[in-house]
């Protein structure tokens, strides 16, 4: 059962999450537990003739699971509601991306036809619906809290970074930040696409992210390493750099 009131959601979901080191040889889909409840769940696609991993979380709780992001592999959307069963014996209730972008939001419509509901913002609605992407059911207006068969987060719009639309969440009891593309891995040396970026927003906005999620035992960045906490920091460091160098 879901409820929006007031810009509170009060859900129930099983969340799983998985990652994955990049390797030419790497599996079309790789699940690692992260803790308690939470998963990592990472695919791959081609981006300029290289391998990439996407990385995305579930959450597992009593009364199904939930979603944040889809594949990036379009062949691996089946194969993950799949995994999940065998792992967890529930069943995908919800699932919400993090912005437009097709490594985020590519089986919304899939996952929707099977049953689950498919959530984003208005905004990124917005972003779909003009460049062909795949669109949600249901759409939130404002930051949000959820709570979940016992689990609680906030959806929260940091401002512009990555995209115009890019979300978060922040699982506070856990410390958890789910950053997606926003938040870069500390191995990458640069912000990576910007095509669709604000790069004069970029620092403030992750500087938003910071106050908002202090003290994270957890950083889970859209690409790439997911280990370490410093990766909010260091796209920080990396979007102050890039803003210099871009003013005139």
């Amino acid at each position: 059962m879901l409820w929006f009131r007031k810009g509170i959601v009060f859900l129930s979901m099983v969340f799983c999450m998985s990652t994955v080191a990049f390797s030419q040889s790497a599996p079309p889909l790789h699940i690692t537990h992260l803790t308690g409840d939470f998963y990592i769940y990472t695919s791959y696609n081609l981006y300029k003739g290289e391998k990439i991993p996407a990385n995305g979380m579930y959450l597992v709780t009593n009364e199904g699971v939930a979603l944040f992001d889809t594949p990036w592999d379009t062949a691996q959307f089946q194969p993950l509601l799949d995994s999940i069963r065998k792992r967890h014996g529930k069943e995908v209730v919800f699932c919400i991306a993090t912005h437009f972008h097709n490594d985020r939001s590519a089986g919304l419509e899939f996952y929707a036809k099977k049953g689950v509901k498919t959530y984003t913002t208005i905004r990124t609605d917005e972003l779909s619906k003009k460049n062909g992407m795949k669109r949600a059911q249901f759409l939130i207006a404002r930051d949000t809290s959820i709570r979940l068969g016992g689990h609680r987060f906030e959806v929260i719009y940091p401002g512009e970074g990555h995209t115009s639309d890019n979300i978060i969440v922040w699982f506070n009891k856990e410390r958890i930040i789910y950053g997606a593309c926003l938040i870069k891995s500390v191995d990458d040396e640069d912000l990576g696409y910007l095509g669709d970026a604000n790069i004069s927003a970029y620092a403030a906005t992750l500087r938003k992210v910071q106050e908002k999620c202090p003290q994270p035992k957890y950083v889970i960045v859209g690409h790439g390493n997911w280990s370490s906490t410093n990766a909010l920091q260091h796209s920080i460091q990396m979007a102050d750099a890039l803003r210099e160098k871009k003013l005139p």
